[in-house]
């Protein structure tokens, strides 16, 4: 037994060194990237000692570690003993668009968005399920758009260039007609900057799998239903800088239909999020299920605060983690948002007196519960299975 004292001597010793270390890092992301390095399993250890410390700080300490003022207070589930994090971006104001001309294949709107609406279709009708964040109540009534997901389309992109006008709109007309095969989105915005309607807007389209997101009143699960499907003819690429293909025309309708569903339906700032901002995979337990836009969409051309700064749903009142791989297909921007997840998950647990993965544990049972609770639907499928998606 002497030994196994030893080890957890050590333990302590190298937990508070970190704890010391990570906290007079300021910025989050920084703090973030020390950590990461700082519990990082080394191949080949040497001595099974130095293997079980390296895992047992990973598990203990991988959330983001820091020196905190014993009079902050805490959160415990579902976020009731401390301030829970914002979701929103203020100040959120919303321009007034509304529709000037509507033709058979076409409308138009007062801030110059023109719809093409020749290609759209019904699908399911929308009904989803919802949580209060006051009561913790479900609630599955849920008809009106609550948000938007921003996607790429993952189709083939050629050079866009006049020499390629041709093939341009025939590689576009192809992808309009693919996507409402499928039902995909709700929109897709081409690369000459058309934005055709595929799903009408009061269906719910295939678009975000398995998804949640929330707000500072509700949390949303299952996105397909509850928020609208925005692509853009493009393809995702990793890390901080956006992919070459995107046009700025491409930008502009993004801006202006951005615009027109947040005037038509009241949609906060805060519910404006990328595909790999909302997706996990409820198998595994695991966010970044998709990681189109993980880091690198361009918030500010289209009107919009910078949401990556804004903390994870899926982490902070579930549970979820994430690997290696989702941090590599991001950028600085989105670490920002989790780290302040990290950041509210360790809080939360402390105020507890239970370890992270306790925490955790106990988000993530809550969640079976919750899902157990919501009758079958479309809405929740995915969340249900874990089952991919487009």
């Amino acid at each position: 037994m002497a030994g196994e004292f030893d080890l957890w001597e050590e333990i302590q010793r190298q937990e508070s060194k970190i704890q010391w270390l990570a906290g007079r890092h300021t910025d989050p992301v920084k703090r973030l990237r020390y950590l990461r390095k700082a519990t990082a399993i080394k191949s080949r250890p040497k001595r099974w000692k130095t293997a079980a410390l390296t895992m047992f700080l990973v598990l203990l300490i991988a959330p983001v570690y820091h020196a905190t003022d014993s009079r902050r207070q805490t959160q415990p589930l579902m976020g009731r003993e401390v301030p829970p994090p914002q979701f929103h971006q203020p100040p959120d104001q919303v321009a007034e668009v509304w529709l000037v001309e509507r033709k058979a294949a076409y409308e138009v709107y007062s801030n110059g968005l023109r719809i093409e609406t020749g290609n759209s279709i019904p699908h399911d009708k929308r009904s989803y399920a919802s949580v209060s964040r006051s009561s913790g109540r479900l609630r599955t009534d849920g008809v009106q758009p609550a948000g938007i997901v921003y996607h790429t389309t993952e189709s083939h992109i050629t050079t866009f260039e006049e020499g390629n006008n041709a093939r341009l709109q025939r590689v576009g007309q192809w992808l309009v007609e693919y996507v409402k095969r499928q039902r995909s989105y709700h929109y897709v915005v081409d690369r000459f900057g058309r934005v055709h309607r595929v799903v009408e807007e009061e269906y719910a389209a295939d678009h975000a799998g398995g998804s949640m997101w929330a707000d500072q009143d509700r949390i949303y699960l299952g996105l397909n239903h509850s928020f609208l499907g925005v692509a853009l003819e493009s393809q995702t690429t990793p890390g901080a800088d956006m992919a070459e293909g995107i046009t700025d025309a491409q930008l502009h309708a993004t801006k202006v239909l951005t615009e027109m569903l947040r005037s038509k339906y009241g949609i906060p700032s805060g519910n404006c999020v990328t595909h790999a901002q909302v997706s996990v995979n409820a198998r595994s337990y695991r966010i970044g299920n998709h990681t189109d836009w993980a880091a690198n969409f361009p918030y500010q051309r289209v009107g919009l605060p910078d949401n990556y700064q804004l903390p994870l749903a899926s982490m902070v009142f579930y549970g979820f983690g994430y690997g290696q791989e989702f941090v590599d297909a991001t950028g600085s921007r989105m670490w920002n948002g989790l780290a302040k997840s990290e950041e509210h998950m360790r809080q939360s647990a402390a105020g507890q007196a239970i370890s992270v993965p306790q925490y955790r544990t106990k988000l993530q049972q809550h969640f079976r519960q919750q899902m157990a609770e919501l009758p079958e639907s479309p809405g929740t499928g995915k969340l249900r299975t874990g089952r991919r998606t487009r």
